[in-house]
């Protein structure tokens, strides 16, 4: 296994969080490093807290690991430090924002008491699934019916006028 220096993890890293988020395959082609060691890298960052988000350009598309790594990145600075790091992450101060609520909203909501109702809301929705299902299939039964019977009627005058 090679060994890289400190630097060239710090930009391979760097090139792989915001602003740039390039991909993986991307940087491995910049640096030279294999894609494996870029993956573990990326995985040891995130583990230690750090933004590295995984392979999306769009902050709303990361996961909800790296936006809390941004949350907590971003806990006590202030206002102009705030939009400071938003520059030089590609995000906007808003983002950040809504993602602190978010994450505010999780914890005093508790989760536990959504679960329940989730999952009636995930058993209605199949039940629901399900009975759309039934209609379409009698829906186009009835359809098919109704051509085979208009198709009949045409046969039969056909044949009364021959």
């Amino acid at each position: 296994m090679s060994k890289y220096s400190k630097e060239k993890k710090q930009h391979a890293l760097a090139l792989m969080s915001p602003p740039e988020n390039l991909s993986v395959s991307e940087v491995a082609v910049r640096t030279g490093v294999s894609k494996a060691t870029l993956y573990l890298w990326q995985k040891e960052a995130q583990m230690k807290g750090l933004a590295v988000p995984a392979g999306s350009a769009v902050a709303e598309g990361w996961r909800p690991r790296d936006k809390l790594a941004v949350v907590i990145e971003t806990a006590g600075l202030a206002e102009a430090e705030l939009a400071e790091y938003c520059r030089q992450k590609g995000l906007y101060v808003e983002q950040v924002r809504a993602w602190r609520e978010a994450c505010e909203s999780g914890i005093a909501g508790g989760g536990s008491a959504a679960a329940p109702a989730l999952k009636e809301q995930r058993k209605r929705n199949r039940q629901l699934e399900k009975e759309l299902r039934r209609k379409d299939r009698a829906l186009a039964e009835a359809a098919a019916l109704l051509v085979l019977s208009r198709k009949l009627e045409a046969f039969r005058t056909e044949d009364e006028d021959a």
